[in-house]
């Protein structure tokens, strides 16, 4: 068991946490919608998923440190780092809604900005200096906006916990909005790439990974972090000024994301169907969970800031499309766990002369 851990812990896929990503936005997604007893419950699992993920993300640290150290330096690994800084965020956001906790929820966003600033620059750092750089057809993903959607989540948590500030509100405040427009920059600065990347050099099928979802979930948790502002917005007198602008911006990327998902449900016809690529699990399915889940709760919270209730329609749908990725892609984890259990304690057997 313990070699299994360790093994687990060597080849950790550097974006695994994306899996408390795509259970908390769900979750928060239920509980809005009056689902009150699945969101408790995707709490209860993301909690776990939390806790065991770190379990194994710092036994990589501390063990496999180069193995770590090459993949956050890698432009196709890398991105998968920023999975733990909206991991961290979206499961304190998650404890706020749900449960009402903010204790935890506060440790949870210092820790976040505190693994973003790691993240941020030691990736950014290390593709910026690396001598051998990979072409842009190979060195670019859909994952690369993991970045926005960690700047994006630490905004929101921290925009949620102002009200129950006693002190710093502004503070606060002046710092969720300055997040939510660096986000804005990344996004628009790394979906210029992808987007070429996509109309003018060769995709080929197999290149066309879940990640891509993102492409959608980081203008979707970005929708949502401006919907929080604006929900928000009595409690600093600024934001209650450029609150116009912040709803037109937030509008801009609600419908850039919308537009995505046609798009992206018909390349996966092309993947899947037309050159009958089958469909095996992968860790990074959960990228595609979380875009869905999270497109479902920003459309939500954006009627509200918006007061359109018509688009409440929207989520009413989506939720359960969401919940549909989330149970197939979890049903495909226990079965390549099981799987990669029963075949390591296989290997574990043979080596002893069992």
């Amino acid at each position: 068991m313990i070699n299994f851990i360790k093994q687990t812990a060597k080849t950790l896929f550097p974006g695994y946490f994306a899996v408390v990503m795509a259970t908390g936005a769900l979750s928060i997604a239920a509980f809005l919608l009056g689902m009150k007893l699945i969101s408790i419950a995707l709490l209860y699992v993301n909690v776990v998923a939390y806790i065991i993920l770190w379990f194994l993300t710092l036994i990589r640290l501390f063990k496999y440190f180069p193995s770590l150290r090459a993949d956050i330096s890698s432009h196709t690994k890398g991105p998968g780092f920023f999975t733990l800084v909206a991991g961290t965020s979206v499961l304190g956001s998650q404890l706020i809604i749900v449960e009402k906790n903010y204790t935890i929820a506060v440790f949870l966003w210092y820790l976040a900005i505190f693994l973003w600033i790691l993240v941020m620059y030691t990736f950014f750092a290390a593709v910026t200096i690396r001598n051998d750089k990979p072409s842009l057809a190979d060195g670019i993903n859909g994952g690369w906006l993991i970045a926005v959607v960690g700047t994006q989540s630490i905004s929101i948590l921290g925009t949620l916990l102002s009200p129950h500030l006693v002190e710093g509100r502004d503070m606060v405040l002046f710092f969720t909005l300055c997040m939510y427009f660096l986000g804005c920059m990344l996004y628009i600065n790394i979906i210029t790439l992808i987007f070429y990347r996509f109309t003018f050099i060769e995709l080929k099928f197999s290149a066309m990974t879940p990640p891509y979802w993102i492409n959608m979930g980081a203008v979707a948790i970005t929708t949502l972090a401006g919907a929080t502002l604006i929900l928000n917005s009595q409690n600093w007198s600024f934001l209650v000024e450029i609150t116009p602008f912040i709803k037109g911006f937030t509008l801009f990327f609600w419908i850039t994301g919308t537009w995505w998902i046609p798009l992206l449900f018909i390349l996966m016809v092309w993947k899947h169907l037309y050159h009958r690529e089958p469909i095996n699990y992968d860790p990074q399915f959960w990228g595609m969970a979380f875009p869905l889940a999270m497109y479902t709760l920003s459309t939500f919270q954006l009627s509200k800031a918006l007061k359109v209730p018509f688009l409440t329609v929207i989520p009413d749908i989506m939720v359960y499309i969401a919940m549909g990725a989330w149970v197939t892609v979890f049903i495909g984890l226990i079965h390549h766990l099981y799987r990669y259990i029963k075949t390591n304690h296989k290997n574990t057997g043979v080596g002893h002369g069992a």
